[in-house]
């Protein structure tokens, strides 16, 4: 009798199990940039961005402790507001978009840090090369006014080096700091 009711027990238990579901937000890519600053000749600052990336979010936590940030960038949207530079960016001196078309992003970890503030490590590839990145980000939701929907946006900055992706290797650092400073803003909508 023991048994059975064991069984039966293990049976419900089982049956009201309900796995934890994950959540996929889509990037509205008209409230989105992914950009980046460079120094010039050590004085003046060179802001661009990518024109076409992508990203999602997944969760299964609403404050997205668990969260998977997944990203990519057509390196040939790049964009200085310059044609000649933006045209030198594109060639074999810097990010060889003819040969390394596709800036990647995936996150391992998304660690809330206090309220909405998160410490992001995921691998960044670039120019062919694979490391692992920490960014800091912002976190904020809410729900879109005219569809509804739950929103969330994400401010997600941090600094890497060129050198580590072996862009601009010809460049010296007088000329072009090795630091690049990233920030991406974007808005997601819970699918």
């Amino acid at each position: 009798m023991k048994k059975l009711i064991f069984i039966a027990a293990s049976a419900v238990a089982l049956l009201a199990f309900k796995p934890v579901e994950n959540t996929t937000w889509s990037l509205d890519k008209a409230h989105a940039k992914l950009g980046f600053t460079v120094t010039h000749l050590a004085v003046s600052e060179v802001e661009g961005w990518f024109k076409k990336f992508d990203a999602t979010v997944t969760s299964s936590k609403d404050d997205f402790s668990d969260a998977v940030v997944e990203m990519s960038a057509d390196v040939n949207s790049i964009n200085t507001e310059n044609d000649q530079r933006d045209t030198h960016l594109k060639s074999p001196d810097f990010f060889d978009a003819a040969k390394f078309g596709t800036l990647t992003f995936k996150s391992k970890s998304f660690k809330k840090v206090k309220d909405n503030l998160y410490k992001i490590t995921g691998d960044l590839t670039m120019h062919g090369v694979t490391k692992s990145v920490e960014l800091d980000a912002i976190a904020r939701t809410g729900v879109h006014p005219m569809t509804k929907k739950n929103i969330a946006g994400f401010k997600i900055s941090g600094t890497l080096k060129r050198s580590d992706f072996a862009i601009g290797a010809s460049m010296p650092t007088a000329m072009l700091s090795d630091e690049i400073i990233i920030i991406a803003n974007a808005e997601f909508a819970k699918n």
